[in-house]
């Protein structure tokens, strides 16, 4: 079976009520491919308006789990407090909160089990910095975030995680990993996941792509064998990229001729869609 195509907008800390509500708005009234995943993670305080504007199309996502029960963890969100809430997705490990609140490659697994075992999907970030990549310990910085996760989810929970390969030193700094490059890390995560997993979990666990995307690198990244979507960031929110117009709205088909033009701005290259400017 096909991996279906995920499409996931991190609003990270931005946007308001009225903003939001007009991104999701857009978002409801698009006919949006059966075929992508759509989910969107606003910040905590409007989880609970996204969810109650987004129709059966989107699904809405928290940006952070505390991977404790309920308790005296002030600032913190629960498993339990996003499920009552009927949020069904979190992010875990995002590069964010890896480098700016210090959180480790065990806390990540941790939290990343607890939304599991409290019936949340995830989707885990991992990724290297500059420094790591010029050192050519990508693929070990990589393995070894993978590898904590691995010690706490059995091969039975991965159909639970979505892993987002976000290299840090392409986040929001104008510097664009190639296809090459994308393409090789999420071969080598996919690798990792036969040999330390299982087979079956190799063939289904989508590998998605957070570092910034472009008009001009995105139908070539879509189009890699092991690339199955993108986690956008706060670009999404971005009126001039509005995220129901240039990612995941359809009804133009990819044209016989292979050409794409002005009309048909949301064609799909190789059944994936088609994304307009955009990086996280």
């Amino acid at each position: 079976m096909p991996r279906k195509f995920f499409v996931g907008g991190n609003f990270k800390m931005n946007g308001t009520a009225k903003s939001i509500t007009h991104i999701i708005t857009n978002l409801n009234s698009a006919k949006l491919d059966p075929t992508t995943e759509v989910v969107i993670a606003p910040p905590a305080i409007y989880l609970v308006l996204a969810r109650q504007l987004a129709n059966g199309q989107v699904a809405v996502s928290a940006q952070n789990v505390f991977d404790k029960p309920n308790g005296a963890f002030t600032g913190e969100l629960s498993v339990e407090q996003l499920r009552d809430e009927r949020i069904t997705w979190t992010l875990a490990g995002h590069s964010e909160r890896r480098v700016l609140l210090r959180e480790d490659d065990e806390f990540v697994a941790r939290k990343t089990k607890a939304a599991i075992n409290g019936g949340l999907n995830v989707i885990l970030c991992i990724g290297e910095s500059l420094e790591e990549r010029e050192a050519g310990r990508t693929i070990d910085v990589v393995t070894r975030q993978l590898d904590a996760v691995a010690e706490e989810v059995s091969p039975a929970e991965w159909n639970k995680v979505v892993i987002a390969y976000e290299p840090i030193w392409a986040i929001g700094t104008g510097k664009v990993a190639t296809t090459e490059q994308a393409q090789e890390v999420h071969a080598s995560i996919r690798k990792w996941l036969n040999e330390k997993i299982s087979p079956e979990a190799a063939e289904n666990t989508r590998v998605i792509y957070g570092g910034s995307v472009t008009e001009s690198n995105c139908r070539d990244l879509a189009a890699q064998p092991d690339v199955d979507g993108f986690l956008v960031g706060g670009a999404s929110l971005k009126p001039a990229c509005m995220f129901s117009q240039n990612i995941v709205m359809i009804g133009i088909s990819y044209p016989a001729n292979g050409q794409i033009t002005n009309s048909s701005r949301s064609c799909r290259y190789h059944q994936r869609p088609f994304i307009d400017g955009f990086g996280s």
